[in-house]
Formats: C-alpha cells, structure tokens, sequence
C-alpha cells in the first residue's frame, strides 16, 4: 500500500488568502498537508514561513513544498537558500510544468496577488502530475546541486 503524498504549506499576509484555498483543495483530494503557517491574517514576515517549508522538504518530513506570499518570488527566494532545495514561482501552468519535467522543483511558489483560485488549483495540478524527464536535465540539477554543496559547506578556520 502506498502512503499519502505529503506536502508543506505556508505563506505570508499577502498569500495567506491562497495557501487557505490550496489548503482545502489538497485536503480534497486526500493529500496529507503540514500546515506551517500563518494560521491567521496578520502581518508576518514571509522568510519565516518559506524557510519552515523548505526544512520540512529538505528533511523529507514532507515530499514537496507549497508557497505563497504576493508574487511568490519572496517566498521562493528564501526557500532557495535552504540546501537541497530548488524553489521555483509559478504563476502559470506551463512554468509549472518545466519547473519538474526540467528543473526537478520540489518547492512551487506561487503569488496570492496575483493568481486566482482557479487558477492555482491548475497550476497546482500539473505541478503534482508532472514527472522529472531526468536524462540531460538531471545532470544539470546534479550541478545546482553541487552549487548548494560548494556555498554551503561549513569553513573551517
């Protein structure tokens, strides 16, 4: 029997809005969500939150990362800056699409001012069902992935 897909959750003020949305639509469809927060309206600083995703993904407590906050690049930034990940601002389908069959992205971000329910519930959808191609791509992301080693190795004095 396989498990539940489980994906981390969070956003900031201004995409809080969306991340209750995609909530609920993942719940719908028997996805296990790790709801990081914020759990209410208020002001919040989006790093906080993209960086308590991108651990829960780096760690594989959870099997992807799902982000929100105006544009979705803020949040994006910041989960990039956890190793192992690779972030990647959809506000589309077909960015979504490249994002895993090209990039191997296992954090979406998206803009809550910018992307309607509908429309992320799509963008969500073809993020989920679209596999890595591996072949030529998975050297390059074997590369992004030396980045992260050579920038984040601990220097010893």
């Amino acid at each position: 029997m396989s498990r539940k897909l489980r994906i981390a959750l969070g956003a900031d003020h201004a995409g809080f809005a969306l991340k209750e949305r995609v909530r609920a639509y993942l719940q719908s469809k028997g996805i296990e969500v790790q709801d990081h927060g914020p759990a209410a309206l208020e002001r919040v600083d989006y790093p906080d939150y993209a960086e308590r995703v991108a651990a829960s993904v780096a760690s594989r407590d959870a099997d992807f990362g799902v982000l929100m906050c105006g544009t979705g690049l803020g949040v994006a930034i910041a989960a990039n800056k956890v190793p192992g990940i690779r972030a990647a601002t959809c506000n589309d389908t077909l960015s979504a699409y490249f994002a895993r069959a090209h990039n191997d992205a296992n954090v979406l971000a998206m803009g809550g001012r910018l992307t309607d329910e509908a429309t992320a519930r799509k963008i969500v959808d073809t993020w989920l069902t679209t596999e890595f191609e591996g072949g030529r791509h998975a050297r390059r992301v074997e590369k992004i992935g030396l980045i992260d080693q050579n920038h984040h190795r601990e220097k010893s004095l």
